[in-house]
């Protein structure tokens, strides 16, 4: 399994309309063969930061199973007007 994690910076005035969106959004990611599950957190200290988990079956099935996907089209156009600036996305692997 691989954990997909984005820190997401919201842009200011915008985190209701980023919050339905997101669950609007879910419906895609989670059809997404090798889509495992996927959590969103609300940063407690600064209300514009989000921090979202996928977990993965594969690295594959993330970059290019989805990234490469039409659903990804939709996903992008459906969130990523949000962002500023673009969020940093890295896997892990668990080791322990």
């Amino acid at each position: 399994m691989i954990l997909e994690v984005a820190m997401l910076q919201v842009k200011p005035m915008m985190t209701e309309q980023f919050e339905q969106s997101f669950k609007e959004a879910s419906l895609i990611i989670s059809s997404i063969k090798g889509y495992i599950d996927h959590e969103l957190h609300h940063c407690m200290e600064d209300s514009n930061k989000y921090v979202l988990f996928v977990k993965w079956e594969s690295l594959e099935d993330h970059t290019i199973g989805f990234r490469q996907s039409s659903e990804y089209l939709e996903w992008k156009k459906m969130l990523h007007h949000y962002y500023e600036p673009f969020p940093t996305v890295e896997h892990f692997q668990r080791i322990i």
